[in-house]
């Protein structure tokens, strides 16, 4: 590309102002527009789930810049004005409001969306985590609740089952898994993350789907498992999953497949870049293209692509990380903690309450989890550097 003048990341979540912010640490003086689909100044989303959850955090104090600081970044926002349509080959967005924005580099941070099934939309006391105003009205019905059920047994189903078990409700976690967090951590450490929830009181329904919700007068009442079992709720939770928000990126000239595809340098097109949870680049560490949904990648990748865009990049190969706080565990996991990997306690007790595994797949160390045990398994993550940074050969005929 030739010197870059003008820059519009689309969406103004962490990836998009990490890369608006890494731009001008790095001396960019251009113009920098951001559009964002919320009003909401950008926030932090881990905190949703738990601190803004629970009322420990105002919602407030989950934002992530002052007033001041955005301000100071010089750039223009048009927040509550999501993107509707883009032409990469002329690097030109669509807004909702009519707006039509083009610039010299565009940087697609628009995330994820929360999958909703259909028989829940316009059912009262149903819920998803995925925005502010989300964990604010789920909030506000659990306190005048007595029962919920969360349905779907991923990271942030567990978080919100845990989260609201210790706001003193009665919670049922149904999922298809057959223990929370099965595909993330794998069997050994999931069998561990069910016995945490059951202590603490949560009832733990897993190698389950939902066949109906039960309603009276548009308000939820139950929830029918396939296995025949009914459940009484005033609240229901769903937390199945995610799809990268690229619906306006339709006939864009953008390669789609589970998120934006892109070159290990994060690029989609000439001029065009993702970052965060809706990019999927190629990882030459481990030769194959890799998406994560993590506040860690979005920080990071964001970096990386901030560099490219000046002409400094090089190929972004990171060891992911993220973690989890449930009751009174923190799993701090490195690596890819896979759950077809060879998983081994290699030090402490989980009786204790602290202990470290070690993830082996067929090119030998592949990922470390550390449940309370922050210093060891930052000292672990050394024994994965090779297998991530280090390009992957080809097989040998």
């Amino acid at each position: 590309m030739n010197e870059v003048k003008s820059v519009l990341v689309v969406g103004a979540s962490v990836a998009g102002l990490a890369t608006a912010e890494a731009l001008r640490r790095k001396g960019y003086t251009g113009t920098l527009t951001l559009l964002g689909a919320e009003r909401e100044p950008p926030y932090d989303r881990p905190p949703l789930s738990k601190q803004v959850l629970s009322g420990a955090w105002e919602p407030q104090r989950a934002r992530l810049r002052s007033t001041e600081a955005l301000a100071a970044l010089n750039a223009e926002w048009m927040l509550g004005d999501p993107a509707i349509g883009f032409d990469a080959r002329r690097r030109e967005a669509t807004t909702a409001a009519g707006r039509t924005l083009t610039a010299d580099a565009v940087v697609i941070a628009t995330g994820i969306t929360a999958r909703t099934p259909p028989d829940q939309c316009g059912t009262r006391g149903t819920h998803v985590v995925r925005t502010l105003e989300d964990a604010t009205a789920l909030r506000a019905d659990l306190l005048s609740a007595r029962r919920v059920v969360v349905i779907g047994d991923g990271v942030l189903g567990a978080e919100t089952a845990a989260t609201a078990r210790r706001m003193g409700l009665d919670v049922t976690l149904a999922g298809p898994q057959p223990a929370p967090m099965t595909e993330q951590l794998g069997p050994l450490v999931a069998a561990h993350l069910a016995d945490l929830h059951r202590r603490n009181g949560v009832v733990v329904r897993g190698g389950v789907l939902v066949d109906a919700l039960d309603t009276h007068r548009d308000r939820v009442t139950g929830v029918r498992l396939s296995d025949g079992t009914d459940l009484d709720a005033d609240v229901v939770v769903t937390a199945v999953g995610c799809a990268p928000a690229t619906g306006w990126l339709r006939n864009s000239g953008l390669h789609l497949d589970d998120g934006v595809v892109c070159d290990a340098f994060c690029r989609a097109a000439e001029g065009v870049w993702a970052v965060g949870d809706v990019a999927r680049w190629h990882h030459e560490g481990l030769g194959r293209l890799l998406r994560l949904e993590n506040r860690t990648n979005a920080a990071e990748q964001a970096l990386a692509v901030a560099s490219d865009i000046l002409g400094t990049g090089r190929p972004y190969t990171p060891v992911p990380y993220f973690w989890t706080d449930q009751f009174d565990a923190k799993l701090q996991i490195h690596g890819i903690a896979s759950a077809d990997a060879r998983a081994e306690i290699v030090e402490g007790d989980p009786h204790d309450g602290r202990f470290l595994v070690r993830y082996t797949g067929l090119r030998g160390p592949e990922g470390v989890l550390g449940w309370n045990l922050p210093k060891q398994t930052r000292l672990q993550r050394a024994l994965l550097t090779d297998h991530f940074t280090r390009p992957q050969q080809p097989a040998t005929p």
